[in-house]
């Protein structure tokens, strides 16, 4: 019986034992399980921050990439602003300067300005320097009106002077003409009285003929008072007695030939 209880007391502390060890071994295999899972929960936390902060050092070489290539562009910008600088700076001397000469020829022009427009008070009421333009326009106008008057004066002057000259010198010849005409007919010797007239046939008998020199070809004029008033063209000739056509084309108008009249030779005193 006592080996029995001891076998029981055994079979049970042997039980519990196992119990004990199984249930120990439970717990320490939960904390166990717990700190792995905390473990890789912790090294998930920390591959994610380890990505996040790769991703961030990306983004960051990223952004210090452009601010690296904005300051080059700054440079750049900064040098280019200073040769622009450099430039406007050579600019604004040189417009310094011709402002200087532009107000120096300001000050002239307007120191010929009062000088113009106390010329102009001198040329009427009225005239300034906004209408100096208008009134050197009319003076223009009325330059150029008179001059095209006296030009038509001087062609009408000069048409008159030639005129006159062509007058002077047709008197002249007229003049040296008739007085040698006059010395032709006072020299010339032959000459005949017309004894009739027949209108109506143009013709006169001569009282002259071939014994004083008239020829067929002989060609007469015909003189009244000393003045020469026509010709005639004989046509037959005798001795003392010649018929002689008369030449109506030269008779001046009105004039007509009559018994009286005195016939001298034309020819060869003429020639």
């Amino acid at each position: 019986m006592k080996i029995k209880a001891v076998l029981y007391l055994l079979a049970i502390l042997t039980i519990g034992g196992a119990a004990y060890f199984s249930y120990d071994h439970s717990v320490k295999f939960k904390d166990h399980q717990q700190k792995r899972l905390a473990a890789i929960a912790e090294n998930k936390d920390v591959t994610a921050k380890a990505e996040g902060t790769e991703k961030e050092l990306k983004d960051e070489q990223g952004v210090l990439k452009t601010v690296q290539n904005t300051r080059e562009e700054t440079k750049q910008s900064i040098t280019v602003l200073k040769g622009k600088e450099v430039e406007s700076k050579k600019q604004v001397g040189e417009l310094d300067k011709t402002i200087a000469v532009q107000n120096e020829e300001l000050i002239a022009l307007d120191k010929t300005l009062k000088q113009i427009q106390l010329i102009l008070t001198g040329l009427g009421e009225g005239i300034n320097v906004g209408n100096i333009a208008e009134y050197f326009n009319k003076i223009s106008d009325e330059k150029k009106a008179l001059e095209r008057t006296l030009e038509e004066k001087e062609t009408l002057v000069a048409a008159a002077d030639k005129r006159l000259a062509d007058s002077k010198a047709e008197e002249t010849r007229l003049i040296g003409k008739k007085m040698e005409r006059n010395v032709r007919i006072s020299n010339n010797a032959m000459e005949g009285v017309i004894t009739g007239v027949n209108q109506d046939w143009g013709f006169v008998v001569i009282g002259a003929g071939s014994n004083t020199g008239f020829t067929p070809q002989t060609s007469l004029l015909v003189k009244r008072d000393g003045r020469l008033i026509g010709r005639v063209r004989p046509s037959a000739i005798e001795p003392t007695q010649t018929i002689a056509d008369i030449d109506l084309e030269s008779l001046a108008a009105g004039v007509r030939l009559q018994a009286g009249d005195r016939v001298i030779l034309a020819s060869p005193l003429t020639h």
